[in-house]
Formats: C-alpha cells, sequence, structure tokens
C-alpha cells in the first residue's frame, strides 16, 4: 500500500485504507490500532515539519508490518524521543512511535524515511 499524503484529507483517506487492509488480512485489532496511530503521528510530522506532503507505505510481512514516511523535504526526527511536560500540547508523537513499534529506523535512499516496524 502506497499513498502520496497533502492534506488532512488525504492522511485520512490513507490511514483508513491502511487500516481495512490490516483487518482484510485478520491483523489484530490491537496491532490496526497501534498501526493507525503511529502512521497518524509520523505523516503529522512529516507535514508540519517536512514540507507539507509525504509519501506513506505500510507493507505487511510474516510477522510484522513496516511503516514507511517521507517527507517532502529532508527532515529527521530526533533519535531519541523525549517525552514531554504534562502540560505541554505537543512533544509526545516520538514518545509514542517508540513505544508502540519494535524499531524505528531511517534511511536516506531517495530522501530520509523513517521506517517503523509493528507486531
Amino acid at each position: 500500500m502506497k499513498f502520496q499524503v497533502d492534506d488532512q484529507g488525504a492522511l485520512k483517506a490513507a490511514l483508513e485504507a491502511m487500516c481495512s487492509a490490516l483487518e482484510r488480512a485478520a491483523v489484530s485489532e490491537n496491532a490496526v490500532f497501534d498501526c493507525k496511530l503511529v502512521a497518524n503521528e509520523l505523516l503529522v510530522n512529516a507535514l508540519r515539519h517536512g514540507g507539507g506532503h509525504a509519501l506513506f507505505s505500510a507493507e505487511m510481512g510474516a510477522d510484522e508490518i513496516v511503516i514507511r514516511v517521507r517527507s517532502g523535504r529532508p527532515f529527521c526526527p530526533p533519535r531519541a524521543p523525549v517525552c514531554s511536560d504534562v502540560d505541554a500540547e505537543c512533544g509526545r508523537g516520538l514518545f509514542l512511535v517508540d513505544a508502540l513499534s519494535v524499531s524505528r529506523s531511517y534511511s536516506e535512499e531517495e530522501g530520509i524515511s523513517v521506517i517503523v516496524r509493528i507486531r
């Protein structure tokens, strides 16, 4: 599954399509939720900090789902997540991504991509 995400409408459509495909493949409800939350966090960051558009893909393997988000500009999130203060409105996204995924890495092929693996 591959999507180009340029705005909130495209983001919503991409997430719905990914979730539907995962449900059809009999992926557990918890894993579908985790994938949706992780993809949303990465895509919102890419839209906000990476030039206003992103390429997004989700691939199912034997025992994991690989989510890849590439922003429009070379933007690389911090390697280590930081959980912001309780009263802060932002700053928890990567903390949640790392808590729900098996791994988070980066690729510099054709721009910077964030790659997340979820079981």
